[in-house]
């Protein structure tokens, strides 16, 4: 699969109970297409805290161990706000797949955050697939990228 990504290393992905089922339709499609994943749960629908599969997420991918992060729950803002909080991610959020472009070429995101709640799952496998595809622009848009952190 080409990939603006280097997918010689893992893709991180993480999600709470709602997240769950998308969560491992994902990993079986990334699979299929050659990816290998490193899955910081949750394993099951039961109901848990999304904070405690977002950090381990954005941690791996902030270390450079993995290519990019996908993080899922119900309405996505959750695991968004928690990997934000990590000083080198760019987590964005996509409902529709104009976002997903966009994270990428204008914010340089490096996890995606989709909404299980609020998307059908080939959405869901869309905006992944257009998320891995799309390339960081730069120019004006790096200068503004390299303001983000504090």
């Amino acid at each position: 699969m080409e990939s603006v990504f280097d997918l010689t290393k893992p893709v991180a992905i993480g999600c709470d109970h709602a997240g769950f089922e998308y969560k491992e339709a994902i990993k079986k499609w990334l699979c299929s297409n050659g990816c290998i994943v490193q899955d910081f749960g949750t394993y099951d629908a039961t109901s848990v805290d999304y904070p405690d599969f977002a950090h381990p997420t954005a941690s791996f991918v902030e270390s450079g161990q993995a290519a990019f992060g996908i993080l899922l729950c119900g309405s996505a803002n959750g695991v968004a706000i928690t990997a934000n909080k990590h000083q080198h991610i760019r987590a964005g959020l996509c409902w529709q797949n104009d976002v997903a472009v966009l994270v990428r070429k204008h914010n340089d995101a490096n996890i995606i955050c989709l909404p299980a709640r609020f998307v059908a799952l080939p959405l869901a496998i869309e905006m992944l697939e257009t998320f891995m595809h799309t390339a960081f622009e730069g120019g004006r848009h790096a200068t503004r990228v390299n303001k983000i952190s504090c």
